[in-house]
């Protein structure tokens, strides 16, 4: 199996529109990542909260209907409420769990050889984004 990440989008104010359905699943098409799970969350002025699975998309967010025909269910309520807690009152977000199906041949070939994963980390875009003003102004 490929690399598996889990993000947490947020949207201000609640300004979740659906517009992520399209790239996310262009992103599919081109077997780049496969969704394996995806909750949105709405969370009230109060830190109240609802959420909902992409199961239940067809009835809350129609442009996810059909997105997924078979969630593997890698999201707890525990889970959902757990990462939830970044997301500030009033706004929503998505939570996305996808494998990294682009590099399904390298983690194979790494795999087959004995490696394994013992430590990967995301770099802040803030910082590559200087690391690249950096360059162009040296």
């Amino acid at each position: 199996m490929s690399p598996v990440e889990i993000a947490v989008f947020s949207f201000p104010g609640s300004q979740f529109n659906g517009q992520i359905a399209p790239a996310l699943r262009e992103l599919m098409d081109n077997d780049t990542i496969r969704v394996l799970d995806l909750a949105f969350v709405t969370k009230g002025e109060d830190g109240s909260m609802a959420w909902f699975e992409i199961e239940d998309a067809s009835i809350h967010a129609p442009e996810f209907a059909g997105f997924h025909d078979d969630p593997v269910d890698l999201l707890s309520a525990e889970d959902i409420h757990l990462l939830a807690e970044e997301v500030a009152p009033g706004s929503s977000a998505a939570i996305i769990v996808w494998e990294h199906t682009w590099a399904k041949r390298l983690s194979s070939a790494i795999e087959d050889s004995g490696g394994f994963v013992v430590a990967r980390e995301y770099i802040p875009e803030s910082i590559v984004a200087a690391a690249f003003a950096a360059v162009e102004n040296a």
